[in-house]
């Protein structure tokens, strides 16, 4: 990629909360000294204001296990057909209670929680970023494609690209 640009505070936040809901899906790592790293699919249902993610997960799974052990995880993005890439460190916490299920709770979460709502193994965990990093393009995939066929030809490296760190 082109440029560098590090993102601090509230621009850093909302470069994850902005890049976050627009992929949707990530990788869960936990357990980030154990080789191979334990990791998972998960998809975050909510970025709130201070870059917090939030996802659903089941009280009795290996990833919540590995949490209660060791809550320093990472969470992986990538949305290729845009050029989107973020990496995510941060702790982990888990909530038992009710009231944060609710707050998060989708209708396709049925899925793996049959009581719905009400499901005792349902847990919500919230992933606290410490550090982040992020690739992406300025002007999109077509446009970053297009300007490095033309700098291939001209000799120009600009692809468009901008990556950095994200300081929260």
């Amino acid at each position: 990629m082109g440029n560098y640009k590090d993102l601090f505070s509230d621009e850093a936040k909302a470069k994850i909360k902005e890049m976050a809901e627009d992929i949707k899906m990530c990788m869960f790592c936990t357990e980030l000294g154990v080789r191979p790293i334990p990791t998972r699919p998960m998809g975050v249902l909510n970025v709130d204001d201070e870059g917090n993610l939030w996802f659903l997960s089941s009280k009795k799974s290996n990833k919540n296990f590995e949490i209660q052990h060791d809550n320093e995880v990472q969470l992986i993005f990538a949305k290729n057909s845009d050029a989107h890439f973020l990496s995510v460190f941060g702790t982990a916490t888990i909530y038992r209670d009710r009231a944060h299920v609710e707050e998060i709770w989708t209708p396709t979460a049925k899925t793996w929680f049959e009581e719905g709502k009400e499901d005792p193994d349902a847990t919500v965990i919230k992933v606290t970023p410490s550090d982040a990093y992020y690739w992406d393009t300025k002007d999109g995939k077509m446009i970053s494609l297009l300007k490095i066929a033309v700098g291939a030809i001209i000799g120009k490296t600009d692809d468009g690209g901008v990556e950095g760190r994200l300081n929260v």
